[in-house]
């Protein structure tokens, strides 16, 4: 049987799904639920595995470390001068290398004695995140609050997502879209992508499928992964774009370059296929194994069909009968490859269910 490679992900499950991690500065999530029916035939496959992309704090002077006891936030904020100091980045560096109290000391003094918003930023990163100092989200508030108010798009977008969560303080979705509103004007990518979510989801906001597409295209052309595996999504379906399925292929490529799990699903299937960019099983298979390695049940269950038949790759019953009943515990199941893994001799299926035991470090 041939291995029918198709994705389904209508485009308002991915509003649907919306989701805050614990994280102040992270993303929200576009990915349905797991467990989904079997695709129909000519029709997407909805997507399994929620992935969130962690921010990193502003690559500017002003990144800190967290200091064993807490600061109170500055008295006020001024929008801090183009700096001269040869040595900008010293805040930064220190929280690369993991010397939170280095950083946390140095930001909080770029905070108070200049109103470097940049720091604030940090600071508040620093609390949000639990990074050398105990986890405060109201002191995270504080400082992303006069982050924001001092024009820092980074401590807009932080103090966002805390209000969408109701860290540090109440829910506030109204002020959430003015922040991120404020934060994608600047140049936030990320800030523009969650805005677009917003649009999508028709809860918060009034839902407007073409502001979500302008909005994710902006994250998109600055590099944003979840922003070019979203419109790429828009653009397949025609969503609050002309659709356009060659557009859409390349936004999966460019997304899954960026490592971004289901886009690589997506874009070896593309490949399989030969949709809206030329047929290279070999590559396709390759994603598809890269995927299948960073647990995505899709990729496991297509890659299982792919080795069973031996149609894109060389036939390995026991390596791919592995990978479907690995995929098999995450919901995906698959009829097929349940009577080819009845049909196996007993020695075989014993060898494809030791290794997938092995692999989901079961004895």
């Amino acid at each position: 049987m041939t291995p029918e490679m198709k994705i389904l992900r209508p485009v308002l499950i991915l509003a649907s799904c919306l989701l805050l991690t614990a994280n102040a500065a992270a993303q929200i999530s576009l990915t349905p639920p797991a467990a989904q029916p079997p695709p129909a035939a000519g029709k997407p496959e909805p997507k399994v595995k929620p992935h969130t992309i962690a921010r990193k704090p502003a690559a500017s002077a002003a990144t800190a470390k967290p200091a064993a006891a807490p600061v109170a936030p500055a008295a006020t904020v001024t929008p801090a001068p183009v700096p001269d100091n040869p040595n900008v980045d010293l805040v930064y560096g220190a929280y690369q290398r993991g010397q939170y109290k280095t950083a946390f000391d140095l930001a909080t003094k770029r905070a108070q004695e200049n109103g470097d918003p940049k720091a604030m930023t940090m600071l508040g990163e620093l609390y949000a995140n639990a990074m050398g100092i105990k986890r405060d989200y109201a002191k995270a508030a504080e400082w992303y609050k006069r982050a924001a108010d001092g024009g820092d798009r980074e401590g807009m977008f932080a103090l966002a997502m805390l209000r969408l969560g109701g860290r540090g303080g109440p829910v506030n979705r109204e002020e959430a879209v003015k922040l991120l509103a404020s934060s994608a004007k600047l140049g936030e990518p990320k800030a523009a992508y969650n805005l677009a979510l917003l649009y999508l989801d028709g809860q918060t906001l009034p839902q407007d499928l073409m502001r979500a597409a302008q909005l994710l295209s902006m994250a998109a052309d600055a590099g944003n992964p979840e922003a070019q595996y979203a419109l790429a999504t828009f653009y397949k379906e025609g969503t609050g774009v002309a659709k356009d399925v060659e557009k859409s292929v390349q936004l999966l490529k460019a997304a899954s370059l960026a490592d971004n799990v289901d886009a690589e699903v997506e874009y070896a299937i593309a490949l399989y296929n030969g949709t809206g960019t030329p047929k290279n099983e070999a590559a396709a298979v390759a994603l598809l194994r890269k995927a299948a390695r960073q647990n995505s049940p899709i990729a496991q269950n297509r890659l299982a069909r792919v080795l069973v038949t031996g149609q894109g790759a060389p036939m390995d019953k026991i390596e791919g009968l592995k990978w479907h009943l690995v995929a098999k515990t995450a919901g995906k199941g698959d009829p097929m490859l349940d009577k080819a893994l009845a049909d196996l001799s007993p020695e075989d299926r014993a060898k494809a269910e030791a290794a997938a035991r092995k692999w989901l470090g079961l004895k």
